[in-house]
């Protein structure tokens, strides 16, 4: 058995879980905040037999895809400097996955 973590977008999530659970995926869903851009994002746990990890990452891959936004960083300054926030392309979206082995499931 595997355990995949996908961490996702927001707008991804509603789409992926009902994919998953059409499927017959178990899924958990916990609320996360990435660091960089600070956006609301999802981690979404599931517990899958090895012979259908390539299942469920097909789903993830056909639900998130990524895009690219325009966003500002605000840029460092002195005191008494204004701050000038600055434009930049940043891609988001698409999942960052991990598959762990799991050594142990009981369900109660």
């Amino acid at each position: 058995m595997k355990l995949i973590i996908a961490i996702v977008q927001d707008e991804d999530t509603p789409s992926l879980i009902e994919d998953l659970t059409k499927k017959e995926f178990r899924v958990t869903k916990l609320a996360s905040t990435g660091g960089f851009l600070k956006s609301g994002n999802t981690t979404i746990l599931l517990g899958v037999q090895e012979e259908r990890v390539p299942e469920a990452l097909k789903i993830i891959e056909d639900n998130c895809q990524t895009r690219e936004i325009t966003t500002s960083l605000l840029t460092v300054s002195m005191p008494g400097d204004t701050y000038i926030p600055y434009p930049f392309q940043v891609q988001v979206g698409g999942a960052t996955i991990f598959i762990l082995d799991v050594e142990q499931y009981i369900r109660i």
